[in-house]
């Protein structure tokens, strides 16, 4: 068992992704932007983050260098879930070191599988 932020602020998506992941047995935290998201991270340090790209307060890629800016942080693997699908986009989450970018709409099953690799890169 994982603990996963989930970083998104649109609330079915929150509430999907925390039942679903709950379900394959992780433990899940949601924030709602990338400020809260940070402060979470600093609080109860998670094994893994999903970020979303388009958040208030402060924006997925904001959040990413600041997590890789700090040493404490900078090993945590960050999934990024995006509306974003567009070539370029993908390939600018890629470049800013994300371990993967994955579109919306996705499915859970593909969701979980990219989770586990993410997951047993720290192991």
């Amino acid at each position: 068992m994982a603990k996963i932020l989930v970083v998104e602020d649109e609330p079915s998506l929150q509430k999907l992704l925390e039942y679903q992941l709950k379900r394959i047995g992780h433990e899940i935290q949601v924030a709602t932007d990338g400020k809260q998201a940070l402060a979470m991270v600093k609080s109860d340090r998670p094994d893994l983050v999903l970020l979303d790209v388009m958040l208030p307060v402060m924006g997925g890629f904001q959040v990413l260098r600041s997590l890789q800016d700090d040493k404490s942080t900078s090993s945590i693997p960050v999934i990024m879930l995006s509306a974003k699908g567009q070539q370029h986009d993908i390939a600018a989450g890629i470049e800013k070191g994300v371990f993967d970018y994955i579109t919306k709409p996705f499915n859970i099953p593909n969701l979980a599988e990219r989770i586990e690799k993410a997951l047993a890169s720290i192991e």
